[in-house]
């Protein structure tokens, strides 16, 4: 049975690089609407053909143009740095709480790979060589609680890209998606791209959103 709507209360989902036109977002988000009855927007950009910048403030114009008392932002990997860089920037942002999907907030030792030749650099984009290729040392200090989700199911595309020896998603380590300061952070059994279609990661997305820390089973 669906969950009754939060009135006034939004999310929104940010996409990871090369999934601009699937709308790979769409189960996680009707999950997370079904379970908690919350409210969603897909946000979309090219890692491409725009830099992080460009993006934030087309991110900004989106969220002016909710008028929400509330306010949540979900973002998978390169999305969820783009999150981290919108809230960075806004500090006026409505209340609300922010998750991040195998975001390698550290970096991205893969994309650092791909990077090593003209045509991975074409891969990554003006956007993906800036956030995932460059170490930006990030850690967040505002009052807004983020909640990352890391996988460790090891398949996907960072093996053929170059070898990931720690454990990780198949494109993401785990030890690059903690964050200092973040409220929370938990691994789950999924890998990179299967973590949008996970059950269980829609459960937990819910969950942070809606109490500020991830569901564990009593020990």
């Amino acid at each position: 049975m669906c969950a009754s709507r939060l009135p006034d209360t939004t999310v929104v989902f940010v996409h990871g690089l090369w999934m601009m036109n699937l709308n790979t977002l769409l189960l996680l988000r009707r999950r997370v609407h079904a379970e908690f009855g919350f409210d969603s927007r897909a946000f979309h950009y090219s890692a491409h053909s725009s830099s992080p910048a460009e993006i934030v403030h087309r991110l900004g114009e989106v969220v002016d143009g909710l008028a929400v008392e509330r306010l949540h932002l979900v973002g998978h990997s390169l999305g969820g740095l783009i999150v981290m860089r919108y809230l960075a920037q806004s500090p006026t942002l409505p209340p609300g709480r922010a998750v991040l999907l195998g975001a390698p907030v550290a970096r991205s030792r893969a994309a650092q790979s791909l990077a090593t030749s003209t045509l991975g650099r074409a891969m990554l984009g003006t956007a993906g060589v800036e956030e995932l290729v460059v170490e930006q040392g990030r850690s967040w200090q505002g009052d807004r609680e983020i909640g990352c989700i890391a996988g460790n199911s090891p398949f996907g595309l960072g093996h053929v890209i170059g070898r990931i020896e720690e454990e990780n998603d198949g494109s993401v380590a785990v030890a690059e998606t903690r964050l200092p300061g973040a409220s929370d952070h938990i691994v789950l059994p999924v890998s990179h791209t299967g973590m949008l279609f996970s059950r269980e990661v829609a459960r937990q997305v819910g969950h942070f959103l809606t109490h500020g820390a991830f569901a564990r089973r009593a020990q």
